[in-house]
């Protein structure tokens, strides 16, 4: 008789089971065993991975789930505590029927009952019986806990419970043996039960990773669960090492006294027979006006846009429009192009903005035509079978941007219309990748930081990095682990858990529609804030045949639209962005000056550069530059930019490629490029050449040996005519398709990057036509990240556009122009909500402008405006336009809050004030006046500026620094931020960089060995950056290391995991080391004669470090004085200069870090 292991965990009991599925299934095969089943803790996470991995060995993949039983009702909120809170029971899908009622016990675990565990109850369990086998699970099963506490007649009674929701013969006690003494005293329990009872006996191991060698790296797994380290004493543990997946040998040496009990394993596995659809889709239906069914109704709204979009057809549209037509009829999506037409014309008539589109949509004149996209496919030689291939059955991926502040609005339309049963959003798994990995396993063994954190960084970055990988790209791992066991170890136990799942995440835009309820076909699960989401991720929905939909929230588009209504608002001009002109050549000149700060997709240092060597003449050439500007196809900008300058230079491989290429100057740059080769060389299909396409970007090497034969010679059984019959010679066509491998797996997706390009077009043209209006809307967007304010304040100090404080009179919540300056955001002053903000603007609309810092408190006291709010608006500098300076403001808030909070309490308790008998000329004695006193300093009003800001705003201490500080920094602040979208810094790991900028904060700590050092805080003109200095340099330069010193850092630059980068320092020089010279032009020898002993003694008094240099114009002759005559450039001394030679003859040349070398 067989045995089959009827309680398994995998890697999807999170941190808990460190089984890989693929390693699982093939150890069972491995063992002779013909089936399986998976149980994890609570979920079905794994499921469908574990049926296809299961299935593709030749076992049978029983499907299942260890379920946690809450003792009273799924809805009781800690009724018992501890182990009594919830028991475990195993439950095994028989049937379909089975596996729908295990979908839906496991959801209502998380959408009802989720409390520490999702918990079910017995009601459910009574509800969703049918075609379920229950088994009584371990020791934390109900049954077992009586037995292991000796109530030997309760656990009976459990058991019977059990048999009586689940029937006779599907109710099963489960014996489990991994040394531990209380499964001994339990199992004879069990054994008695079973006899007197008559349920049958299972026996199981409580299996939770593949091999027994698995022990340690499934304890250290544990421990990063726990937050333990695997020294600590009192945690979590599997003792004794018996949790493995078991041979059938092993199993029956366990249990000689129950040998039946093993063959019932078998006898249930015989019993489970699950099929899971794949790949039939099961969209929901749309409901149509009356009149209409879907395919009539989609070709109205077709007929109409085709009207709009293309008035001047000659019937050739219309021709591709039936094409694409038909496909869609044929393949079954007409429902799916109505929803999505549904929901973008509901964002468009709420004034939601919709971007261009996105990805391989925009290459259908269907989407074009129903407003899904909004680029030309026609214009731009997009293509429709790039998106949806009548020879290839696969569901179409229609991702749409909007506006990042509405997106919610879309998809509550969208669960409104559907029904919230109906749309739910998708689950993401977090992995331990290969530097997580081996930090969280270097914190559990008691690694220093700093080694695990050397090691970590040794690892290449590169996308889909792993640590076989890393020990064959990196020399210096490979060394460690070589060299070092301690490294070794670490490294080989970090392997074994690499690639777990380690926690769930919802998907940033994924959401899943479906026909009816989504627990039918998918379990639910809940997301860390409360949100019910899938079980199973976006590919495996997909393969299920559900439609899942993509609702991208594109900052960018929040930024166009703010600043088309400010323009609006300014100017009365109404911009419809899809109809500005795409070619203005002032627009593209502007591109390619490089200066694309706040530009989308151009913003990077690398992409500026480019496009100043590029100089666009057209959208084409931006399509093409966000398409090159990628590792691998960068290798052909400098071909692609020969091209474009020297277009008699282009040749091509035959007369058919012209026209293909000529676009982008001789190269393949795009996806469809290759397409359009093999259908206008070849001849082959569209819907074949996107198969091509695939198999070249995927490197699947067969399939593309085979095309090469059918594109060189031709294939008649397949209907290819082949390059040779169209006058292509062997060699020609030959070099064409090696040329075509070579960059089809670089080849960008032509679709997408037009998209984009129209977007980067957009933003272009506000920046260069309405730079205030754009500059505003571009801040507003990125308002809570202060270093990108700072960043961009830099850019419009550049532009010559002014920022101006926030004003309670002239201000809104975000960004707005105010003459030819920014007026900054109500809403960026600390502890300013936009409640407030929106009181403040409304009580402005009724009431007028506020008058008085009194008026502006008696009008809002009771509105939300506290001692701290009114503070901060003081600080910012938001009631300068009041009489008062903020100094005076300051002083007599508190007193003027409390005075007309006593008012306003007098005047609800019905008592009247002696201001209420006074009259209008008497007033004015009561009314708190301002003290006579200066203004705060400057330093004083651009620290309050920071302290409420979080940056300066009328200025900047390192303002008068701004030259010298660009002439020696290699890198900037704002170099150091994680970009979100490229997910990289704009430093490089490891590299050697100069900043510099003023210390605003610092942090001592003392080493183990009892040495100082330093955190600092490096603040520049684009943001700050912390500073790691080290005991050496701490001691060398200790006197610089105060708050307010400005200096320049060299030194290491160290990006980790966190969303900003450090930098280690390496060697440390203030501002004033930095060398400066002092020239001093006379007319020529005769006036030096003259004025030598005048000069000479103002020199004397200021002994210094400056050189000094005597120029004379007329000789053209320059003596730099000898070393003894350095001296000090002080204002003063300046002064008397000014005085001897006039302003024009005397100048301070300020040199660079290098030239400290040289000059000492």
């Amino acid at each position: 008789m067989a045995f089959t292991h009827l309680h398994v965990h995998t890697e999807y009991s999170l941190l808990d089971g460190s089984s890989k599925i693929k390693e699982l299934v093939d150890r069972a095969k491995e063992l002779g065993m013909d089936s399986m089943a998976i149980t994890d803790h609570g979920v079905m996470y794994g499921v469908i991975d574990f049926y296809r991995a299961a299935r593709a060995v030749g076992i049978k993949p029983i499907i299942g789930c260890e379920v946690y039983v809450a003792p009273g009702s799924r809805f009781d909120r800690e009724s018992s505590s501890g182990e009594d809170r919830y028991y475990h029971l195993i439950l095994l899908a028989e049937n379909n029927q089975g596996y729908q009622n295990l979908m839906k016990i496991v959801s209502k675990g998380f959408v009802d009952g989720f409390y520490y565990k999702p918990r079910v109850d017995l009601e459910i369990l009574r509800q969703y019986h049918e075609g379920i086998i229950a088994l009584s699970a371990c020791l934390a099963g109900e049954v077992q806990r009586y037995l292991e506490r000796g109530l030997y007649q309760q656990g009976k009674e459990a058991a019977l419970r059990y048999e009586e929701i689940f029937g006779k013969n599907n109710f099963f006690l489960e014996l489990q043996d991994h040394g531990i003494p209380a499964q001994k005293t339990v199992n004879q329990a069990l054994l008695r039960m079973s006899a007197e009872t008559g349920i049958e006996l299972v026996a199981t191991n409580d299996v939770h990773y593949t091999f027994a060698e698995d022990a340690v790296p499934h304890d250290i797994l544990l421990c990063i669960q726990t937050g333990k380290k695997v020294t600590d004493e009192n945690r979590m543990r599997y003792e004794g090492g018996q949790f493995y997946c078991k041979s059938e040998d092993e199993m029956r040496a366990l249990f000689p006294y129950a040998q039946e009990a093993l063959d019932n394993t078998h006898k249930i596995a015989e019993r489970c027979n699950v099929e899971i659809e794949f790949g039939v889709t099961k969209l929901p239906k749309f409901d149509v006006p009356d009149g209409y069914d879907s395919w009539s109704y989609l070709n109205k709204l077709c007929d109409e846009g085709l009207q709009k979009r293309y008035p001047d057809d000659d019937g050739t549209l219309r021709k591709r429009l039936d094409y694409e037509l038909n496909v869609i009829h044929t393949m079954g999506y007409v429902d799916y192009f109505l929803i999505v037409w549904d929901f973008i014309h509901f964002a468009r008539t709420n004034d939601i903005m919709v971007g261009p589109g996105r990805g391989s949509a925009a290459g259908s004149i269907v989407s074009y035509c129903l407003e899904i996209t909004n680029i030309d496919p026609i214009r731009y030689h997009l293509l429709f079978e790039r998106f949806l291939n009548p020879e290839r059955v696969s569901m179409p991926d229609i991702d749409i941007d909007f506006c990042f502040e509405r997106r919610q609005e879309v998809i509550d339309y969208v669960v409104r219309k559907y029904g919230k049963d109906q749309v739910v959003q998708i689950v993401t798994f977090g992995t331990l990748a290969a530097k997580g990995v081996v930090r969280d396993v270097g914190r559990v063994l008691d690694i220093p930081y700093a080694r695990c954190d050397a090691i970590a960084k040794m690892i290449p970055n590169d996308l889909g990095m792993t640590l076989e990988k890393a020990l064959k790209a990196s020399p210096d791992l490979k060394k460690a682990y070589d060299e070092d066991p301690q490294v070794k170890y670490l490294i080989d136990m970090s392997r074994r858990l690499e690639g777990l799942p380690r926690h769930t995440s919802m998907h940033a835009a994924g959401v899943v529609i479906s026909r009816t309820s989504v627990d039918n076909y998918v379990p639910l699960s809940r997301a860390a804030d409360g949100t019910i989401t899938t079980q199973f991720t976006m590919t495996t929905l997909e393969e299920l045949g559900l439609l899942k939909m993509d609702f991208l929230g594109l900052r960018t588009l929040t930024v166009i639209q703010n600043a088309v209504k400010q323009v609006e608002h300014n100017y009365g001009v109404h911009l419809e962005m899809e109809k500005i002109d795409y070619n203005d050549k002032q627009v593209l000149e502007s591109i390619g000056t490089g200066k694309d700060e706040g530009v989308f997709q151009l913003e990077s240092g690398g992409m500026k550069s480019f496009m100043k060597e590029l100089k666009p003449e057209n959208l084409e050439d931006i399509i093409a530059g966000i398409s090159l500007y990628r590792p691998g196809p960068m290798d052909f900008i400098p071909k692609y930019l020969k091209g474009k300058n020297d277009r008699a230079a282009i040749t091509y491989d035959c007369p058919q490629l012209e026209p293909i290429l000529g676009p982008t100057y001789g190269c393949i740059v795009y996806q469809e490029q290759v397409m359009q080769i093999v259908r206008d060389l070849a001849g082959y299909t569209m819907g074949r050449s996107d198969l091509v396409r695939r198999a070249m970007s995927k490197k699947k090497t067969a399939v593309m040996e085979k095309e090469r034969q059918n594109f060189v010679y031709g294939n008649d059984e397949e209907g290819v005519k082949g390059c040779i019959r169209n006058g292509i010679d062997e060699k020609t066509a030959n070099q064409i398709y090696d040329e075509m491998i070579d960059f089809a797996k670089y080849a960008f997706n032509k679709s997408h990057a037009a998209c984009y390009a129209v977007v980067s077009y957009q933003t272009a043209f506000l920046k260069y036509y309405y730079p205030k209006e754009f500059m505003a809307a571009l801040m507003t967007s990125v308002q809570d990240n202060t270093a990108k304010v700072s960043e961009y304040i830099l850019t419009c100090r550049q532009m010559g556009i002014g920022i101006l404080p926030p004003d309670i009179n002239e201000g809104y919540s975000g960004f707005t122009v105010s003459g030819e300056s920014i007026r900054y955001g109500l809403s960026a002053i600390k502890s300013v909500g936009r409640s407030v903000v929106e009181q403040i603007i409304k009580e402005r609309e009724n009431g007028g402008l506020f008058r008085s810092m009194d008026d502006f408190v008696e009008r809002m006291s009771n509105k939300e405006v506290n001692k701290r709010t009114l503070e901060n608006f003081i600080k910012a500098g938001a009631l300068d336009s009041l009489p008062g300076n903020r100094r005076q403001k300051c002083m007599v808030a508190p007193e003027m809050l409390d005075q007309k909070n006593k008012e306003k309490k007098s005047v609800m308790e019905g008592q009247m004030s002696l201001f209420d008998f006074a009259a209008e000329d008497d007033k004015k004695n009561f009314q708190i006046t301002f003290p006579n006193v200066e203004e705060f300093k400057k330093e004083e009003l651009l620290a309050f500026e920071k302290e409420t800001l979080g940056i300066y705003v009328s200025g900047h201490p390192m303002q008068e620094y701004e030259q010298v500080w660009k002439q020696n920094i290699t890198a900037a602040a704002i170099d150091f931020m994680v970009d979100e979208e490229t997910e990289k810094a704009r430093v490089e790991d490891n590299s050697r960089v100069t900043i510099g900028g003023m210390i605003t904060g610092k942090l001592i700590k003392t080493t183990r060995t009892g040495q100082m050092m330093a955190f600092i805080t490096l603040e520049d003109l684009t943001g700050s950056v912390e500073v790691i200095v080290f005991p050496k340099d701490f001691e060398k330069n200790r006197e610089f290391l105060e708050e307010e010193q400005k200096i320049f850092v060299q030194g290491r630059v160290s990006v980790g995991d966190d969303p900003v980068g450090k930098l280690v320092c390496e060697k440390l020089i203030p501002f004033q080391a930095l060398p400066r010279q002092l020239w001093l032009q006379f007319a020529d020898k005769e006036v030096y004669d003259q004025k030598q002993e005048l000069v000479m003694n103002a020199l004397r008094s200021w002994e210094g470090q400056d050189q000094v240099v005597i120029y004379l114009a007329k000789e053209r002759a320059k003596k730099v004085l000898p070393a003894n005559w350095r001296v000090s450039c002080d204002a003063e001394l300046l002064r008397n200069l000014y005085q001897i030679l006039g302003e024009k003859n005397v100048r301070v040349v300020q040199k660079s870090i290098e030239s400290i070398r040289k000059m000492n």
